[in-house]
């Protein structure tokens, strides 16, 4: 049950449906969560800012719907495992690399390393040990693509 009503495209502004029509397009759909946030354009305006700004980074798509299942099965997040398994998909993971990513594992050497320090992120809310850098840094990230990590996580 949601606390805070989504925002019904037919009763919206103008801004807020350009919004949705984008969302719509990219996703085919436009989620909940999303038109939740439109109850301040500026909240919606900043996610889907951070989302495009993070899209044009230097990790594949693949990567960044990895990181967010894995971090959904941390949180116990149903709603964002739901929704990161379609995208993970049509980022073109298989069924073995959806549930691996859930667990924060990937048969590739380097993303299991990113998955690995995703998880130490959210289960050190943040605090990684030297060790934990070390690794990322190991397997092949610069210190540009770990903040990037961060930034999915």
């Amino acid at each position: 049950m949601s606390r805070i009503p989504p925002v019904d495209r037919n009763t919206t502004n103008a801004t807020i449906r350009k919004n949705f029509d984008a969302i719509q397009k990219q996703l085919g759909t436009v989620p909940n969560m999303m038109r939740t946030m439109a109850q301040s354009s500026s909240v919606l305006d900043a996610y889907l800012g951070f989302g495009a700004a993070l899209r044009t980074g230097r990790l594949p798509v693949s990567l960044h719907e990895q990181i967010a299942l894995a971090v959904a099965e941390i949180n116990s997040c149903d709603y964002c495992l739901s929704a990161h398994t379609a995208l993970g998909r049509g980022a073109g993971l298989s069924n073995d690399e959806l549930t691996a990513s859930r667990e924060a594992r990937a048969v590739d050497p380097k993303a299991a390393a990113a998955l690995k320090f995703a998880r130490a992120v959210v289960e050190r809310r943040g605090d990684v040990r030297d060790q934990d850098l070390a690794v990322v840094r190991a397997a092949g990230y610069t210190d540009g693509d770990i903040a990037e990590i961060i930034a999915h996580v």
